[in-house]
């Protein structure tokens, strides 16, 4: 990974939904010195950086911030052998309620190998 380019690909995201680098730290959970020192080049982006970036912006794929391949902002692609919307229907799965309060299903994540994912929660119940 090219520090200097992931920095221009972060200054890409800034530009892309018009934030300053201070609320794009609060947006991530990081502190706003994190953002300065990684923007000035004095520090290299963390694992935990770039998971925090990729999650809390769904439009930033893993690859193109980590190495410029793909493309900015995601577009959206299935994956092999799957339609594009999800045939995953909430209310067909087998309810929770039943269960525990700390063991009841708040979420579902799906991760996929090019590093999408899909999340699901029945927000409804």
């Amino acid at each position: 990974m090219n520090t200097t380019e992931f920095i221009n690909r972060i200054d890409q995201i800034l530009k892309f939904h018009d934030l300053s680098a201070s609320v794009f730290a609060d947006t991530i959970g990081v502190q706003r010195s994190s953002i300065s020192h990684l923007l000035a080049g004095r520090n290299k982006p963390s694992l935990e950086f770039v998971l925090k970036v990729v999650t809390s912006f769904p439009d930033v794929d893993l690859y193109w911030l980590l190495f410029g391949k793909g493309s900015f902002p995601k577009k959206a692609k299935a994956a092999p052998n799957e339609e594009p919307e999800s045939k995953v229907d909430v209310k067909n799965v087998e309810s929770h309620a039943d269960l525990p309060r700390s063991e009841a299903i708040d979420k579902i994540v799906i991760f996929y190998s090019d590093g999408s994912f899909k999340s699901y929660s029945d927000k409804g119940s």
